[in-house]
């Protein structure tokens, strides 16, 4: 069968959004389509290409190799139907991820990216780690995100790229009646032999957990075995007085009730942070979001290194590359 002379976008669109969610419900709820109207979609897709892009089963949906081969034209011929779009009208949202309620860092440069781009519509989301969002980000659901980009899988880095922005400094977070919650600042050394939580066992947050687990294996602290994982301010406080753990957390970790938290200090740990994003993507609200980084970053200093710093080198190596 002849190729087709041209092919409808929003044909193509039906069939990412099945192959990304492979699921015709869920695929048809992201659409805003009846699951009919998608399964008509799809047939008449595959009927323009002559091949069978799914195999349909009562259990699954799974891309024949036609439908694998087909998915990456697919994403650029939309993403480049969006960049155009953009340029003669109002582009579509742009959606960042800003991990948690409450921290600091990225939240500031959206509502700075914001200011630069208000015609833009930039929506913030909560994706909890960064290795989480990184799977939404190559899917195409999620525009970007914040964190530790060195901490990623290579198999992620690789279609991903990154702008550092600051080397944020680390704290504790300890019940209050905690023998260190005395102080004004902890010392690493005041924390050896302890056990500290740092999300082990989250699948969204590895990234975090690794490096504290390698800072703690530089002075004699013990990583936290996993946990439940506490969501809202009721939990964490819970769960915190039932362990009696201490948290890992970065200095403007939100407050929490009935703890306090703490700046490390003898040496400063630092937890790299970039705007992380999909190779390809183009948008203004990511130009603003870049420039609101970099803007704010050298208003504050944040990727001025302590003369204490710690952070590990394949970490700092991959911030260097990225400025």
């Amino acid at each position: 069968m002849p190729a087709p002379a041209d092919l409808d976008p929003r044909l193509l669109r039906a069939f990412v959004a099945v192959a990304e969610e492979l699921h015709f419900t869920r695929a048809a709820a992201r659409l805003h389509l009846a699951q009919q109207a998608l399964s008509r979609d799809i047939r008449r897709l595959e009927r323009e290409l002559g091949a069978e892009l799914f195999l349909r089963t009562t259990r699954q949906v799974t891309p024949t190799a036609d439908g694998e081969r087909l998915l990456p034209h697919a994403r650029r011929v939309l993403a480049a139907q969006d960049e155009l779009l953009a340029a003669f009208g109002q582009p579509r949202p742009l959606f960042v991820d800003l991990n948690s309620p409450g921290l600091a860092t990225g939240r500031r440069v959206l509502h700075r990216a914001r200011e630069l781009a208000p015609d833009c519509e930039l929506m913030a989301r909560y994706e909890s780690g960064l290795t989480g969002a990184a799977a939404e980000l190559l899917a195409g659901r999620l525009d970007a995100s914040f964190g530790r980009f060195a901490g990623l899988d290579a198999a992620l880095r690789s279609g991903l790229e990154q702008q550092p922005v600051r080397y944020e400094p680390m704290a504790v977070v300890l019940p209050e009646d905690h023998p260190l919650a005395a102080l004004p600042r902890v010392p690493l050394a005041a924390l050896a032999g302890q056990e500290v939580y740092a999300g082990a066992g989250n699948p969204r947050t590895p990234e975090w957990t690794d490096l504290a687990g390698r800072l703690f294996a530089a002075h004699g602290v013990r990583l936290a075995a996993p946990g439940p994982l506490a969501v809202g301010e009721e939990e964490f406080e819970r769960i915190m007085a039932k362990t009696g753990h201490p948290v890992l957390a970065v200095v403007d970790f939100p407050p929490m009730p009935r703890t306090v938290r703490r700046p490390l200090v003898d040496p400063v740990p630092l937890s790299p942070v970039s705007p992380v994003w999909r190779k390809g993507t183009a948008h203004p609200g990511l130009d603003a979001l870049r420039r609101a980084a970099a803007l704010i970053s050298r208003a504050e200093g944040w990727l001025r290194l302590p003369a204490d710093a710690w952070i590990p080198a394949a970490d700092e190596q991959t911030m260097r590359v990225g400025r």
